[in-house]
């Protein structure tokens, strides 16, 4: 059996019209930079998010590195985060000579713990970057009163969280401003690479896409320091034939995930489950478990055919790159996470027998008894 991390070439069989059909719009009209798809998709996004403005830009650490600028963070400024991310989101505050302040998160949605945010907040602190790990939105209602109260802004970096949602409202469209990718692994993804960021304040909009194109007003006049960060066309053209679709892959996802839960819950002695809080969903960017003797547990399930990722196996105050150029205290979750969580495969197209096959070798590599699947 053939399983695959993230089945794009499943979706792409499904999705094979469609898609082709708008790359080839692209080629017959040849204006692979800022072409009409751009503005197309950028309206699509803002409508299913509920943002008044969406902005694609070249990936999602550029989206995050242009939400930094238009709140003009700078040397000396920190930027409270989590250390229990991908890299991008500390890169983009150190690109600017800014400081990443790590908080711990919590130890069930593996997202920031707001509780904890307060205390890192100094009189150099000029944004709070909260991740929404996994597919689900962190506490934003209480993160973003934080801000409010103390005068600073909120960027949710909403990379894997496209589609979810937080008490009825969508992600990306929770705090000043939310950011995205379009990786190709995401759930909603490109054929490369690409972003967006989003927001409902005018003047910071403005600055985003100016600074997108070099801090550019109109041709050849710039008002601000900016950076070459649009997307193709082409790529926006793939994100829209998907985005007809996406509303249903979410709801494909979903169900693959409770199927997970269903299965895996005779492991509960041996493994630790996700959790999605009540007031929320998750698009399920990854389905993460944590294990005891991880290596073990991986080189069995690599024997048996099956893919795994960690997500991640180094918090970020740990990587040689930011030993020095971070702040933070004691992060004990994240770093008993680090060692223990296990991604398996996941996405729109996994299928029951496929899951079931994944439970079976997971339970085998785990000592347990055989599983009625």
């Amino acid at each position: 059996m053939k399983i695959a991390m993230h089945d794009l070439k499943s979706q792409y069989a499904e999705l094979k019209v469609p898609i082709n059909e708008r790359i080839q719009r692209v080629l017959d009209h040849g204006q692979y930079v800022m072409g009409p798809e751009v503005t197309e998709l950028e309206t699509r996004l803002a409508q299913m998010c509920g943002a008044a403005e969406a902005i694609t830009c070249a990936s999602g650490t550029e989206a995050l590195l242009i939400a930094l600028m238009a709140l003009d963070v700078k040397p000396g400024d920190e930027v409270i985060t989590t250390p229990f991310s991908f890299i991008a989101t500390a890169e983009a505050v150190a690109l600017l000579g800014a400081t990443p302040v790590f908080v711990d998160v919590e130890s069930d949605t593996c997202n920031i713990d707001a509780a904890r945010i307060d205390a890192a907040i100094t009189p150099r602190t000029r944004a709070i970057m909260p991740v929404s790990l996994y597919g689900q939105v962190s506490d934003m209602d209480e993160i973003c009163e934080i801000g409010a109260r103390r005068g600073i802004a909120v960027i949710e970096d909403a990379a894997q969280s496209f589609g979810a949602q937080y008490k009825a409202r969508r992600s990306c469209a929770l705090s000043t401003i939310g950011c995205t990718s379009f990786f190709p692994s995401k759930p909603l993804g490109c054929y490369g690479d690409g972003g967006a960021v989003f927001t409902s304040d005018p003047d910071l909009a403005r600055a985003m896409r100016e600074i997108r194109v070099h801090g550019q007003e109109r041709r050849y006049y710039h008002t601000r320091i900016g950076v070459g960060g649009r997307m193709d066309t082409l790529q926006c053209a793939v994100v829209l034939a998907k985005l007809d679709c996406f509303e249903h892959e979410i709801e494909q996802r979903q169900a693959a995930a409770a199927r997970y839960d269903k299965l895996l819950s005779a492991l509960s002695d041996r493994i630790v489950l996700p959790v999605v809080r009540a007031d929320r969903t998750s698009v399920w960017a990854q389905y993460t478990i944590r294990v005891n003797d991880r290596p073990a547990v991986q080189h069995a399930l690599q024997e048996a055919g099956i893919p795994t990722s960690v997500h991640y196996p180094v918090p970020m105050h740990l990587q040689p790159a930011y030993a020095s150029r971070s702040v933070h205290g004691p992060l004990p979750v994240s770093e008993h996470l680090s060692e223990h969580v296990l991604s398996l495969p996941m996405d729109a197209y996994i299928d029951a027998p496929k899951q079931a096959y994944v439970v079976q070798r997971l339970a085998q590599s785990l000592g347990a008894p055989a599983l009625p699947v």
